[in-house]
């Protein structure tokens, strides 16, 4: 055992002389725009509280009234005695959310992912994944027997090839993210759609970073291409705009749902999500679909946060999701993003950085994300702690 932890150490000691140590800060308040790190109090610029959702009071009080009245856990999976009428309820209102047939609520995101792939897909099957696709897709796919293609990030003619290689199987799956996290590109499912109908194929998304922020009613990227009923599968989060507890879910037909509830393993194996998340969730839900002022001034702070930095010469991924990836490109950008998101928190901004193998080597970058709770001087504030970081670290 010794040789073994000597062994990670090493390889430990190889992460922190690259510069890709990850270290968690302590936070000593709720989630929100404004919060308190054991360093003192901070703007929060990197939390997936899209709509400013996680702290909400309505939010809060019906997750105590799911406490008080279902209890702390439910002590089982969900087809011994772990469904409670809420789950149901939560379940029915997502599909509704969605338009689909109906829905199905896992512990997370990542195991709503990790149960679809197996259960639908067999070896007489394919699927194919967009690069730059989340993890839990990844490993997902993964878990199936189906054969596996991979396209560059939105390259229709790679997918269009992958497509006529996967000809000739039973089942046919294109799973692409409606945002992909760690650039804020919005998938081009105009296209995709209109591929997969040409050869055959159904069309998963997970829209983890888009329900609750885009299309009509933030019912994601489906709605926000008018394309909700020409997408098959959709998985998503409750754990970011809806609230920021935990949960996550598949939206489809009914017999994609009945078939994951006999035979998905995160389903069959993990305890039903708490009935406190899901009194706090179904309220996150209802207030999530009638925020479109919450949207509005979602986009504007993003939009003035994109104006101010371009102005102030830093290097912008494009787009218009909240999700804003300040680029640090190079050998050097992943010590350089780290230095400047360690120095913005001494100016009370909280930043994280990513490196690889987040992303790709050579393409570090901080990213930052907006919320509907930040104020236009919080966003200034932020532009103005990443100028004044960027000019102390260049200068030491």
């Amino acid at each position: 055992m010794m040789n073994f932890s000597n062994e990670l150490r090493d390889e430990l000691d190889e992460i922190e002389a690259a510069g890709l140590t990850k270290r968690e800060r302590l936070l000593t308040s709720p989630q929100g725009a404004h919060i308190t790190t054991v360093q003192g109090p901070a703007l929060n610029f990197c939390a997936n509280n899209y709509l400013g959702l996680a702290n909400h009071p309505e939010v809060v009080a019906a997750a105590h009234e799911g406490l008080d009245g279902m209890g702390f856990g439910t002590a089982s999976v969900r087809f011994i005695c772990g469904t409670h009428t809420q789950h149901r309820e939560l379940e029915k209102e997502i599909a509704e959310f969605l338009g689909t047939e109906d829905a199905i609520l896992f512990p997370s995101a990542f195991d709503a992912n990790g149960a679809l792939f197996e259960v639908l897909l067999g070896n007489e099957d394919a699927v194919i994944s967009d690069s730059l696709n989340h993890a839990s897709i990844i490993d997902g796919v993964r878990l199936s027997k189906a054969k596996r293609f991979r396209y560059e990030n939105r390259n229709m003619a790679e997918l269009e090839q992958c497509l006529k290689d996967a000809q000739g199987s039973r089942r046919i799956l294109v799973v692409t993210d409606g945002v992909f996290s760690m650039d804020g590109y919005i998938a081009p499912l105009a296209e995709i759609t209109a591929l997969a109908e040409q050869y055959g194929a159904a069309v998963a998304v997970d829209d983890s970073h888009a329900t609750g922020i885009l299309g009509s009613h933030g019912a994601g990227t489906p709605a926000h291409a008018g394309l909700s009923d020409r997408v098959d599968i959709v998985t998503g989060t409750l754990g970011k705009a809806l609230g920021g507890a935990s949960g996550g879910f598949v939206a489809s037909t009914g017999e994609v749902v009945e078939l994951l509830k006999q035979r998905g393993r995160p389903y069959l194996f993990s305890n039903a999500v708490a009935p406190s998340l899901v009194a706090g969730a179904r309220t996150a839900l209802r207030l999530a679909r009638e925020g479109d002022d919450l949207r509005e001034r979602l986009t504007k702070n993003a939009e003035h946060f994109r104006s101010r930095m371009t102005e102030a010469g830093f290097d912008l991924l494009p787009g218009s999701h909240p999700i804003v990836a300040v680029m640090f490109p190079g050998e050097d950008g992943a010590r350089q993003a780290s230095a400047i998101a360690e120095d913005m928190l001494k100016l009370g901004v909280y930043v994280i950085a990513f490196s690889f193998p987040v992303v790709p080597q050579g393409r570090a970058r901080i990213r930052v994300q907006l919320s509907a709770a930040h104020s236009e001087a919080d966003v200034d504030a932020c532009v103005d702690a990443f100028i004044a970081s960027r000019d102390r670290v260049a200068h030491r």
